[in-house]
């Protein structure tokens, strides 16, 4: 056995305390990660810092979802275009007659109150509250592809626009409603006589906007349903929710409810949050390679075991570990599965090695050695096997 002589302050020590630069590899990911973060948050700010909000379906936005290009158009053709953010003005504007309430949204508003306003009227979506706004139009499952669409109807208005960009919901009309635009069991545009006028609903308001209007009959069909009337009353969600919709008896929201002390107790948890995770995000630095105070070779081992057998007179035991060693070695050189029994295995190797089957048998399945120099017979016996299996 190999033992290392030298005195214990002559060997090589490696400091286990951290260093600047083993504390930097273990922090170096969130350091970064963090400063990534708050750089895209500060371009996010700095790059919307002066865009306004996108207003889909607004007569006033600009952006490709907005409609001042309609707006716009319909107010050369002598059509008044009103946009009003609440149902008492519509309410209000619809008493002169002879207008048009176009509803885009209803997120802000009382349909109940929509509903009870006279005379035309045209829903854009499947929103909440058709059945007030538009009673008998029920809503198909599934949402159908928005895409240019024929008309396949007789309704003035779609026939004189033909094919138009229509999709995102489908509707089942009410007797005596008339359907357009098919799209499977139902229609993109269903329009019916109302009390007071006409009601029109369509799947999307996608002809409609900057984006779409100049595209197939989209500017026709948008002229002939929204322009039809003398003036049109566009009903839009209100920049600033009405006092009586807010939290709070007093139309206080919930950050004006929040105790002030609130955002200091988020703050300081987020701060513990990251120190945390700083602390127990560590990762272990590099291996250390420690010197053995004694050099074990594995043949020393070896021969150990095998002296602790001899002294047993542990024959057969020795005899089980060579025969299990020997098979486990020789079923895969012969291309047999880990579950062959022990004909196949013995059949196999007396093909292969041209020897006697009684005898291979024996050598790997026989009774143990009854003596010393049996026991060294047959060790080299299945070395002999094993290296004839192998050259082959």
């Amino acid at each position: 056995m190999s033992v290392d002589m030298r005195p214990a302050d002559s060997r090589e020590s490696v400091s286990a305390s951290p260093t600047v630069r083993s504390v930097w590899r273990s922090v170096r990911v969130a350091v970064l990660l963090g400063v990534l973060i708050v750089a895209t948050a500060v371009a996010g700010v700095l790059l919307a810092s002066g865009d306004r909000a996108t207003r889909p379906l607004d007569p006033d936005d600009t952006s490709l979802a907005g409609a001042k290009a309609l707006a716009q158009l319909l107010r050369t053709r002598g059509v008044t275009v009103e946009r009003v953010d609440s149902v008492a003005v519509a309410a209000s504007r619809a008493a002169q007659g002879g207008r048009l309430l176009l509803i885009t949204d209803v997120t802000a508003f009382d349909e109940v109150r929509l509903a009870a306003i006279q005379g035309d009227r045209l829903v854009v979506g499947d929103l909440y509250g058709l059945d007030d706004l538009a009673p008998g139009v029920r809503s198909l499952p599934g949402a159908p592809r928005e895409r240019s669409r024929e008309p396949a109807c007789r309704l003035p208005a779609a026939t004189a626009a033909g094919s138009a960009y229509l999709g995102g919901a489908a509707f089942r009309a009410p007797p005596g409603a008339t359907g357009c635009y098919p799209a499977g069991e139902g229609w993109t545009l269903v329009s019916f006589p109302n009390a007071g006028g006409t009601t029109t609903v369509v799947g999307s308001g996608a002809f409609l906007t900057n984006q779409r209007l100049a595209e197939d009959g989209n500017a026709a069909l948008a002229l002939n349903l929204v322009g039809a009337n003398k003036a049109v009353t566009w009903l839009v969600e209100p920049e600033t929710p009405p006092t009586g919709d807010l939290a709070g008896p007093e139309g206080a929201s919930l950050y004006d409810l929040m105790p002030d002390g609130v955002p200091w107790a988020v703050g300081m948890a987020a701060v513990t949050v990251f120190v945390v995770a700083l602390w127990r995000g560590r990762r272990l630095g590099p291996v250390v390679t420690e010197r053995l105070p004694v050099v074990v070779r594995a043949a020393e081992t070896v021969e150990g075991r095998g002296r602790l057998y001899r002294a047993r007179r542990a024959r057969a035991r020795a005899a089980e570990a060579l025969r299990a060693g020997a098979v486990d070695r020789l079923v895969p050189r012969l291309g047999l599965g880990s579950g062959a029994v022990r004909h196949e295995v013995v059949g196999a190797v007396a093909v292969r090695a041209g020897l006697d089957a009684q005898q291979v048998d024996a050598a790997l399945y026989g009774p143990a050695p009854a003596d010393d120099a049996g026991l060294v017979a047959l060790a080299r016996y299945l070395d002999s096997v094993e290296r004839t299996i192998g050259e082959l």
